[in-house]
């Protein structure tokens, strides 16, 4: 299993908006792509990313694809409309929680 880990922080003042939008189109649509969720956490307090999110796929080539899509280009310029400082990084998933 190929995993794709992301993180980011919630731009002030989008919080709202970034919930629905993440709840009503980005983990949908990612199901929908071949991309599985597996991980969303939301640190509260100290240092390091607001949010980390995770989703797996077979293989490495099916990754690629989803990640270098039209729909994925959209999916996450509607993302940064409501994020900053976004990062992501494709590991082989190994269970639990990555970083």
């Amino acid at each position: 299993m190929i995993k794709l880990l992301m993180t980011w922080d919630i731009k002030p003042g989008h919080e709202a908006e970034y919930v629905e939008f993440i709840m009503r189109e980005f983990g949908p649509a990612m199901v929908k792509m071949g991309l599985q969720p597996t991980d969303a956490w939301y640190t509260v307090y100290g240092e390091g990313p607001q949010v980390l999110a995770g989703g797996v796929t077979d293989t490495l080539q099916r990754m690629h694809e989803i990640l270098s899509s039209e729909e994925w280009a959209k999916l996450e310029a509607e993302l940064f409309t409501h994020v900053e400082h976004y990062r992501r990084r494709i590991v082989e998933a190994t269970g639990g929680f990555q970083l």
